[in-house]
């Protein structure tokens, strides 16, 4: 009989158990000696909060909206690259399982499916679209203008991957892509880089303010930017005309040694929160977790390995099992804080 699947580190052992070792170290890796990976993580540990009671709760309400939306649960699927590497449906089952949720999916520029079959696999799924920035800015808006014509409500300029980081697991194992993994996002006709320093060389190097800047003169949708932990960098963003943040260090991915985005973002709050929307990724495991960005007023949280580990251990309906976890968790200690809605979670929920 399987072990019962009780949070997603039930469901982390199940994908371990099933995908192949140097695939498992893509999804799990980070930079270096993965300090910031560990770090995003046990800040949350950190935390403490300090419920009210008696509060007459009954039913807590999750949803809210974003960027104009309405999702019933502030949980976002975080833009993940390569999702046939855990699943042959990858991104499609992802999309479906999203729109099953009721939430938004961020499809990745390196995503193994185009944005237009993604969107052909779940028509009714609220999609958000993540630029890596090529160095040809002709493809780059061209990018942005199918993302658009997809039906796609946001753009999500990642900005912490002018390269890649060290990210020392796949170079140990040696980790590529096959051929039967194309990223028809990123790539052009007849090209194939098989490793991801092969990628990090289509990638812009010299990402900068004006760049931005084009990127929102292109299209009428919404534009937030992904990897602000500095509060300088989020005024910015709000001057140049962004609809919001995304406070994250990558997942640990990128530069060793940040700060936790859950630590980064009260002081992005003071300096931008009045002035653009703010979300919280990296890190996030538990529905508690959801709960303490929302008590320091992040919008909703983005979750990349959650979903992959629903994704590599059951498909389509993983990934719906593993949103659905989070949700109960989340209504769980929403009861138990007496907090009645996600869009209501006091500040002083959170013991200073």
């Amino acid at each position: 009989m399987p072990a019962e699947r009780l949070s997603v580190h039930d469901w982390r052992r199940d994908a371990a158990a099933t995908l192949e070792a140097g695939t498992l170290g893509y999804l799990e890796g980070g930079a270096g000696d993965e300090r910031a990976l560990a770090e995003s993580v046990a800040a949350f540990a950190r935390i403490r909060l300090q419920p009210r009671m008696l509060a007459g709760v009954g039913e807590p309400d999750l949803a809210t909206t974003v960027i104009g939306s309405r999702i019933s649960l502030p949980v976002i699927v975080a833009p993940v690259g390569h999702q046939r590497l855990f699943h042959r449906d990858g991104e499609e089952a992802v999309a479906r399982a999203a729109a099953a949720a009721d939430t938004v999916m961020c499809v990745s520029t390196m995503a193994n499916t185009s944005i237009e079959d993604v969107r052909a696999a779940a028509p009714d799924a609220r999609l958000w679209y993540q630029l890596y920035p090529r160095r040809d800015a002709g493809h780059r808006r061209e990018l942005v203008e199918r993302a658009e014509a997809t039906g796609c409500t946001a753009i999500v300029l990642t900005a912490d991957v002018q390269q890649l980081g060290r990210r020392e697991r796949d170079q140990r194992s040696g980790f590529r892509l096959a051929p039967t993994m194309p990223m028809p996002n990123l790539h052009r006709d007849g090209e194939f880089p098989g490793t991801l320093g092969d990628i990090a060389s289509l990638l812009e190097p010299a990402m900068s303010w004006d760049d931005l800047a084009d990127l929102i003169s292109w299209t009428r949708l919404p534009v937030l930017v992904k990897g602000i932990l500095h509060p300088a960098d989020a005024v910015r963003a709000a001057e140049e005309g962004c609809a919001g943040v995304i406070v994250s260090n990558h997942g640990g991915r990128q530069l060793e040694g940040t700060v936790a985005p859950i630590v980064a973002l009260p002081r992005i709050v003071e300096a931008a929160g009045d002035r653009l929307e703010l979300y919280l990724d990296s890190g996030v495991r538990r529905g508690v977790d959801v709960l303490a960005a929302l008590a320091l007023v992040a919008r909703a949280v983005l979750v990349g390995r959650a979903p992959m580990y629903g994704l590599a251990a059951g498909g389509e309906a993983g990934v719906v099992a593993v949103l659905d976890l989070l949700r109960a968790e989340l209504a769980n200690a929403l009861h138990l804080a007496g907090v009645r809605s996600v869009r209501q979670v006091p500040r002083d929920l959170i013991w200073h």
